[in-house]
């Protein structure tokens, strides 16, 4: 007898993560690459991260603290919440599976926008829920379109702030009166991955939503400002209710211990997230006056990211690019194909690719 599978799962397209640096350089023959496609910190990790880790390297042998009791500690401190609202996860992409396999049922809805994060696609699919896609509006999420396509089956909502890839935000004011006009049983995910980079006062901050409100959860991760992406650490913050029904689902150790103590000591290196924010800021500046004078239209942003309409083929102009050593990302796959996203790099690395694009177009 053949294997049978689920037709949920059977729809789910694979994460295509693209290939490491190290090959690229490989197939095209060229060394000393650039990459402004991940949109990952360019000054690399907290430096007292990183001294955290050199000094826990001999505790390996030990399993980590299950709890991730002090940086949960450390956390609660920071953002004025118990420690009972936050969970752990694995990079925040942990915390989402959580959520749609504690949360979700077969045949239940899950509204989020197209494009946005795919795996919100992928997990809500793989509980056997449905997807439901809203368009963008001027490059922005526009809640009142979510709320038009709010039905009885919807039973969770995503919405990404600073968005991306397009870097628009959501106002305090537009959430509250949306969250006062949806269904109190919807249960709305703000993923805040870029928000530590955000300068707009306006902009929505939807931790302060949790203690009022039994619905909101907030999704926040030490990839991007701290420069802990390769270690996989994030958090979310939601009510105690459910925070309680996710650490019943939770692995015991789904953070590993050198994560666990670089995070907790990234929170104290504010110098680290003050130069990091000094960075971008003037990176953006830079990159914005470089493409004024090119004539360009890009889009400004509220991330360590933006868009850049080309109006020429985007792949075409990835493919040139990546043959220059300098990797961007092509938005094509989005729906978008004569966009481009980079996030802003050392300044060496923005001249480098003001040059090289100047040479491809």
């Amino acid at each position: 007898m053949a294997l049978s599978f689920p037709d949920y799962i059977l729809s789910i397209s694979p994460y295509s993560p693209g290939k490491p640096i190290e090959e690229l350089e490989r197939e095209y023959g060229i060394k000393n690459s650039i990459k402004l496609a991940s949109n990952e910190n360019p000054l690399g990790a907290s430096p007292m991260a990183m001294d955290a880790i050199k000094k826990n390297l001999k505790k390996i042998n030990r399993y980590p603290d299950g709890s991730g009791y002090y940086l949960t500690e450390k956390l609660s401190k920071k953002l004025d919440v118990s420690p009972r609202n936050i969970v752990l996860g694995n990079g925040s992409d942990d915390v989402i599976g959580m959520l749609t396999r504690v949360l979700l049922s077969s045949g239940d809805d899950a509204i989020m926008t197209k494009p946005s994060f795919l795996m919100y696609e992928i997990l809500v699919k793989a509980s056997g829920s449905i997807p439901v896609f809203v368009p963008l509006i001027d490059l922005g999420i526009d809640l009142d379109i979510i709320k038009k396509n709010i039905t009885s089956k919807t039973r969770m909502i995503f919405i990404t702030n600073p968005n991306n890839p397009t870097g628009s935000i959501i106002t305090e004011q537009e959430f509250k009166k949306f969250l006062e006009s949806i269904p109190p049983e919807i249960v709305v995910v703000v993923d805040e991955a870029y928000i530590e980079f955000n300068k707009d006062p306006n902009c929505l901050n939807s931790i302060n939503y949790i203690s009022n409100s039994s619905n909101v959860v907030t999704l926040r991760t030490f990839s991007k400002a701290y420069g802990l992406a390769g270690l996989r650490v994030g958090y979310g913050v939601m009510s105690e209710e459910i925070a309680g029904l996710l650490n019943r689902v939770r692995q015991p150790f789904n953070v590993n211990s050198l994560a666990l103590t670089a995070a907790f000591s990234a929170l104290d290196d504010q110098d680290f997230l003050t130069k990091t924010n000094n960075l971008i800021q003037d990176g953006l500046k830079y990159l914005y006056n470089a493409l004024d004078v090119l004539g360009i239209k890009y889009f400004p942003t509220q991330a360590n990211f933006f868009l850049i309409d080309l109006k020429k083929d985007a792949n075409t102009i990835f493919e040139k690019m990546l043959q220059h050593g300098v990797i961007i990302r092509s938005m094509a796959s989005y729906g978008y194909p004569e966009y481009i996203r980079i996030n802003v790099g050392l300044q060496e690395e923005n001249a480098r690719f003001i040059d090289t694009l100047k040479k491809v177009i």
